[in-house]
């Protein structure tokens, strides 16, 4: 697959460091990022600081050092490493007499970037017209100016209006369209969990090797490189833990830290994918001095998205860098919970294919469930599959039935079923 082509813009980038983790980011991160996104740094400019000046954000006196940087170095945009308003951008660019970018901003274009899909594309776009919807009150004077002339007198519609109304437009339209591409996904994970195959899904910061390990474990070919959000859209690939045991594999988009809202909301038809998985594999780069942090950045996300739920096994990637033998771990329940390798080398893949068939062979568990007569279907399928240990039949006609299943499988059965509300025990 090829590259993005270079760009050759020019940038001075902003990172301050605050005395609060709310306002916090991290700077070799940030230097990634803008490499990711193929911009050339001239200079960086750091400061430290309490809270953000709510006018400039920085104080005025490295915003003259930020001004003269742009000047010497010729620079076409000044970068921050971090969320700003779109007053505080609209006072920067006047200022500053350049464009102004964001870390959100920074990301949309990343994003832009990578898309390949059509659905990758659509997502991109409605995240990037959603944070665009919030910054329509850019200093240029002609968005408010009055539409009018000679038989038009009136009060008319302002540019901001048209803007905002366009924008809106354009939202529905790639909702509407997402809504079909959501429905063909679904239907697919429907003919998925009928296959009683389980499924995986990978998640983990970016960059921490995910589409490698994915490429290793099932001789795809996903694109894969060492930089931020090398891949956005999911793949799907069916593989055999041991001969005769396949299981349905999922890729992705990686994580990040804060990552903007817009995106997770663009993305929610993607994340579906985790969220109907009987196991994460959260993959973690051995290499990162902060992967603690970066890991829980990854669970935040998990839980925002509603999977917290789900079994985790943590596998450390890049051991070979680190120079650690490939090894496996044991959690409190006696199950695998880490897993120590390499998906560059190779090393450790078996362990890992070992955690996956134990994680299955013992992940039976005993439910008593109570369908309506309405659900006879979903009757039909359990006995099919063989999850069914004893039924009796209710004075309504429905069934009590003793269910064999992991419980994350059969809660998706009874929801692709209909059965929200559904009580297992």
């Amino acid at each position: 697959m090829t590259e993005p082509a270079k760009s050759s813009t020019r940038a001075v980038l902003v990172h301050i460091d605050f005395q609060s983790s709310e306002f916090n980011e991290d700077l070799e991160e940030f230097a990634e990022l803008v490499s990711s996104a193929g911009v050339e740094a001239v200079t960086t400019i750091t400061c430290h600081k309490s809270v953000p000046n709510p006018r400039y954000f920085i104080g005025e006196g490295k915003l003259e050092e930020i001004k003269e940087a742009v000047t010497c170095d010729d620079a076409d945009v000044v970068i921050f490493n971090h969320s700003i308003s779109p007053g505080q951008e609209r006072n920067l660019e006047k200022a500053l007499e350049c464009r102004v970018i964001d870390r959100v901003e920074l990301i949309l274009d990343i994003f832009a970037q990578r898309a390949r899909s059509y659905e990758g594309k659509l997502q991109v776009e409605l995240a990037q017209l959603q944070h665009l919807s919030t910054r329509l009150i850019r200093g240029w004077t002609h968005l408010e100016r009055q539409k009018g002339g000679i038989g038009l007198r009136g009060p008319g519609e302002t540019q901001l209006e048209t803007d905002r109304r366009l924008i809106g437009r354009r939202i529905k339209t790639i909702h509407n369209r997402l809504d079909k591409v959501r429905s063909q996904r679904q239907q697919g994970a429907k003919r998925r969990l009928n296959s009683d195959m389980p499924m995986i899904s990978m998640v983990g910061y970016t960059n921490a090797g995910k589409s490698t390990l994915f490429n290793r474990l099932t001789g795809a070919n996903v694109y894969s490189a060492d930089k931020l959000f090398a891949t956005l859209d999911p793949t799907i690939r069916r593989f055999e833990v041991a001969p005769e045991i396949p299981v349905i594999l999922s890729d992705t988009v990686g994580f990040i830290r804060h990552i903007p809202h817009d995106l997770i909301e663009a993305f929610h038809a993607t994340l579906e994918e985790t969220r109907q998985a009987d196991l994460l594999l959260h993959v973690i780069d051995a290499t990162d001095s902060q992967r603690h942090a970066h890991s829980e950045q990854v669970n935040e996300v998990i839980r925002e998205i509603g999977a917290e739920h789900i079994p985790q096994i943590e596998v450390y990637n890049k051991i070979d860098i680190v120079q650690q033998e490939p090894r496996m771990e044991y959690g409190p329940d006696g199950l695998p919970q880490r897993i120590w390798l390499s998906a560059g080398t190779g090393q450790g893949l078996e362990l890992l294919c070992v955690a996956i068939r134990e994680f299955i062979s013992s992940n039976g568990q005993q439910h008593s469930l109570h369908l309506p007569a309405t659900a006879a279907k979903l009757r039909a399928h359990l006995f099919k599959i063989g999850a069914v240990r004893n039924e009796e039949t209710d004075e309504h006609g429905g069934w009590l039935m003793e269910i064999n299943m992991a419980t994350p499988r059969l809660s998706a059965l009874c929801r692709e079923s209909g059965l929200e509300d559904i009580n297992l025990q």
